[in-house]
């Protein structure tokens, strides 16, 4: 056994680029990363016991048409994750203002990343996994954007697709070795594995007990006990539950010999396998949403809370990083595969 990395030319929306496809030589996973389309996983499937194909990660159906950039596969939210207030924030005492591309037109969201083009820096493949990794830097690849940021900001990003597991590596830096504000987010968007297209019958946990108070989806600074709709700390169905929801006290379960810990799953009854969010302590918080359409859950992984930004500028302990001169930044997220007990 082995994997296999190739490459296939695509076009969604007015970008034409190269996807890359990483698949096993037992043809019973594979993986597509975008990098034209913000180094999007856009798809991780694996094969169910009939030898058909589960998706794991929600691909719109429209996608090569309207490639909505945080609304398919794996977006990467950097240099922040959701809103940030008024598109504003202060650093060093200079105000900076980003974009209003927020859907209200009141505010920014989701950083540079997911809107852009990123670079292909490495890839390989062993008998037991294969890797790609791609680097975006505002200076390179954002240069209109190199003045609403304190400094240069880089990541350098990895998927590593196993058998069971898909796994996002991170390294945060400043290009130019200034003093970097900075948070980082995941925006996956999950079928449960085996699942039916019924995510209300979906049992979802989330290890957490305490979400953000917000209005308008922006964080007033105060965290509340987890509203008994809103608790996931043991399984439970997802039901009619709409789910914007930005968790605070997240309390990952640390397993044996694992630098990761378990923050949430997703499953159904009917299936055979679990699917695992595993992450680094810097992930400390965690967002719930529930799209319209209503066949797939983001389970997004975040290293601060929306609005960090401003929040850390009223003293409110919400997970804004700063790196000094020279500093990295590194972290990582698993999905994982593992099998259901009845």
């Amino acid at each position: 056994m082995g994997f296999t990395i190739t490459t296939r030319d695509v076009h969604a929306g007015d970008r034409a680029g190269v996807a890359y496809l990483i698949a096993n030589t037992n043809d019973t996973v594979r993986a597509e990363v975008w990098p034209t389309h913000g180094f999007n996983c856009l798809r991780w499937q694996v094969k169910d016991a009939s030898g058909n194909w589960d998706p794991i990660l929600y691909c719109a159906p429209d996608w090569e048409t309207n490639p909505v950039p945080t609304r398919s596969g794996h977006p990467v939210l950097f240099p922040f994750p959701n809103r940030m207030r008024g598109g504003k924030f202060t650093h060093n005492g200079v105000e900076y203002q980003l974009p209003l591309n927020e859907a209200s037109g009141k505010h920014a969201i989701h950083g540079f990343t997911p809107r852009n083009a990123w670079r292909v820096i490495g890839l390989g493949a062993t008998a037991d996994a294969a890797f790609i990794t791609g680097e975006f830097q505002l200076s390179k690849d954002f240069p209109q954007a190199l003045s609403m940021w304190p400094a240069d900001a880089r990541i350098r990003l990895t998927y590593r697709v196993s058998e069971t597991a898909l796994r996002v590596e991170a390294t945060i830096d400043a290009a130019d070795g200034k003093i970097m504000p900075f948070g980082l987010g995941y925006h996956p968007y999950f079928r449960a594995p085996g699942g039916q297209e019924d995510v209300s019958k979906w049992w979802l946990t989330a290890y957490a007990d305490t979400i953000w108070e917000a209005e308008e989806n922006l964080p007033t600074g105060q965290t509340v006990t987890s509203p008994a709709e809103h608790d996931f700390r043991k399984p439970k169905q997802v039901a009619g539950t709409q789910l914007d929801t930005l968790y605070g006290t997240v309390r990952p379960q640390m397993m044996p010999n694992d630098s990761l810990a378990l923050v949430s799953s997703l499953e159904v009854a009917e299936g055979a396998r679990r699917l695992e969010i595993a992450v680094d302590p810097a992930f400390r918080e965690l967002l719930l949403f529930t799209p319209q359409h209503r066949k797939a859950v983001a389970i997004e992984p975040y290293t601060c809370a929306t609005d960090a930004m401003n929040l850390s500028v009223r003293q409110v302990d919400a997970g804004w990083r700063v790196l000094n001169p020279g500093e990295k930044f590194s972290a990582a997220v698993e999905y994982r595969l593992t099998p259901r007990s009845a």
